[in-house]
């Protein structure tokens, strides 16, 4: 197999560093040496136990740092791509097209900050917020849960389960307030399936067109305020589809600084697509209530984000990713990629709900569930929201938008104002992840960062949501 060069200065520091290596890492001394300058942590602390010789390599490496204005991962991913052009030379032949005005005048409006950002918040608007939060969340939700749940399915199942069980306790597993049909079952499918549909089908969008890596380059420099570069835009944005995926996306950061932050901002400031949504629904008619909660998180977003990039040690970021063309969307593949994502969906989501029903009314059966809910009780009055608002929070720790629809069912009954709207949503935003990003959490980043990190945020957020309700209270704000 044929060797790249990294060009003669680059190639003398590995084969250098190759001399020094006596272990067998059943993968070639070659590759172990470029692992070191591009300073893989894993590799680092095999070979620093292995290797008598370590600091001799160590000097060589620090050597070669000082040798060039860039990181060591940057010039040797670009010497890549140069011999993977030379190589597609070889084997392809390109018919160039001349290139669409509109494709270049878009390409440079997207990455231009003075257009970029401006062309953002109007995506956002049109695509999450009247899109996914006033035609998903409110129309298709409404049309679904009043007209089919409400007003036929619930009725029907409840019945059914009276004539056949005759033990209010086994009836209580599947029909009434904390149902596996009646409230697990419409929960899933008609609070959130349509808003998690409208969600994919927006984001497969943007995918397929070429915006998002545009988007990186974009917030580059602002996510380096925060200790992140703009290839962070990606588990980030992915965390608006489904934290506990996007949490374990963060392993393609490069180092394990920008791993912990992005972990812990997904933990803490972003919102999934169906939570997200259905807060969207909850905030509907209520525009005041929504920037509140939007400028609160943003807010959030960015200190906390500074204030673990000044604690967590480690080096600046850097930043280098390929940038496809843009291109109008085909919608065969927007429709391939928004029915895998509800496929999945459906597969491993909707059962976590009945999962979630059944432990509550197990809980609810030996008494567990309600000395939780007594626990959150304090909290919550704390940050001036009714008692009844603590069952959604306990709701959120099992699916965060288990939380948010219990929200939703509190404002229908009409016990929350629009102060109390912007204050429980800005919380239960902010509060603990789900169980399963919680274990996933606990997974990429071990059980002790990632219990400190679901402490962290359990205590951060009923500190903001005291903070909001502290700052209308004493201004005597009312939205």
């Amino acid at each position: 197999m044929e060797t790249i060069s990294y060009g003669k200065v680059l190639d003398d520091f590995i084969s250098r560093i190759e001399a020094l290596l006596n272990f067998d890492y059943s993968i070639s001394k070659h590759a172990v040496s470029i692992f070191l300058l591009q300073d893989d942590s894993e590799i680092i602390n095999i070979v620093s136990q292995k290797e008598a010789q370590w600091p001799k390599i160590q000097a060589i490496i620090s050597e070669a740092k000082l040798k060039y204005p860039y990181s060591l991962s940057y010039l040797f991913a670009v010497e890549r791509q140069n011999y993977i052009n030379k190589v597609v030379k070889k084997v392809k032949k390109i018919n160039p097209k001349p290139q669409n005005r509109l494709f270049i005048m878009f390409d440079w409006l997207t990455t231009n900050p003075f257009t970029g950002i401006p062309l953002l918040l109007f995506i956002l608007y049109w695509g999450l917020y009247k899109f996914v939060g006033v035609f998903g969340a409110g129309t298709l939700v409404n049309f679904i849960e009043d007209k089919i749940f409400i007003n036929h399915i619930n009725p029907w199942v409840t019945n059914l389960f009276i004539h056949i069980f005759p033990w209010k306790t086994i009836q209580g597993l599947f029909v009434g307030e904390y149902g596996i049909i009646t409230l697990g079952i419409r929960y899933a499918i008609a609070l959130i399936l349509p808003i998690v549909t409208t969600f994919f089908f927006a984001f497969a969008i943007l995918e397929d067109s070429g915006y998002l890596p545009r988007l990186a380059l974009l917030i580059d420099r602002v996510f380096k305020k925060i200790g992140l570069s703009g290839r962070a835009v990606i588990p980030l944005v992915l965390g608006f589809g489904c934290d506990t995926m996007a949490t374990m996306v963060t392993r393609t950061l490069p180092t394990k600084r920008e791993r912990i932050i992005a972990t812990l901002l997904l933990a803490l400031a972003i919102p999934c697509s169906a939570q997200m949504g259905v807060i969207l629904a909850l905030l509907e008619g209520s525009p005041r209530a929504m920037f509140v909660w939007i400028a609160t998180i943003i807010l959030v977003f960015l200190i906390v984000g500074f204030l673990a990039k000044k604690i967590l040690p480690g080096t600046p970021p850097s930043f280098y990713m390929e940038i496809p063309p843009i291109r109008f969307p085909l919608i065969s593949n927007v429709f391939i990629k928004t029915y895998s994502r509800i496929k999945w969906y459906i597969k491993e989501v909707i059962p976590l709900f009945a999962y979630a029903s059944f432990f509550i009314w197990l809980g609810k059966l030996i008494g567990i569930f309600n000395i939780f809910v007594k626990i959150l009780e304090y909290p919550v009055k704390w940050i001036g929201l009714p008692k009844e608002a603590s069952v959604a929070f306990l709701f959120g720790f099992f699916r965060r938008d288990y939380g948010a629809a219990g929200l939703y069912d509190l404002k229908k009954l009409g016990f929350l104002s629009a102060n109390q709207l912007a204050i429980s949503c800005i919380t239960l935003t902010l509060f603990l992840p789900c169980i399963a990003q919680l274990l996933m959490n606990i997974k990429e980043r071990g059980w002790r960062l990632g219990l400190g990190i679901s402490l962290f945020v359990l205590l951060f957020s009923f500190s903001v949501g005291y903070l909001v309700n502290f700052i209308f209270t004493v201004f005597t704000i009312s939205l």
